[in-house]
């Protein structure tokens, strides 16, 4: 349902920007780093907004692969500590076989 809304939502942006770049099809003067050059209004509103488009996607596709890079990284991380975590170590393994027979020695002073 989200994905059906952000596409009518774009749907209308799309045909608003059609809209206004076929009102306005009047030559214009346009300067560049280099010069100047006469276009009409319609392509420069349409190249403009799909600069504007191609920017966004870049910076979205950057984002989206960065959090993408953390997110394999972090899930890798959690793995690796879950299975350090289910098998004990030696060390572990052999401080509960101590702590259990310091509770059984215990055990036996008490009873005595």
């Amino acid at each position: 349902m989200k994905g059906q809304t952000y596409f009518i939502f774009a749907l209308i942006i799309a045909i608003l920007i059609a809209v206004f770049a076929v009102i306005n099809v009047g030559s214009v003067q346009v300067n560049y780093l280099f010069g100047t050059g006469e276009a009409p209004l319609i392509l420069v509103i349409l190249g403009s907004v799909l600069m504007g488009g191609l920017i966004t996607f870049s910076v979205g596709a950057v984002r989206f692969y960065r959090m993408k890079r953390e997110n394999k990284s972090l899930r890798s991380q959690l793995n690796s500590g879950l299975q350090e975590s289910t098998t004990p170590s030696r060390r572990s393994r052999k401080n509960e076989r101590l702590a259990s027979t310091d509770s059984e020695n215990e055990n036996e002073k008490h009873t005595n």
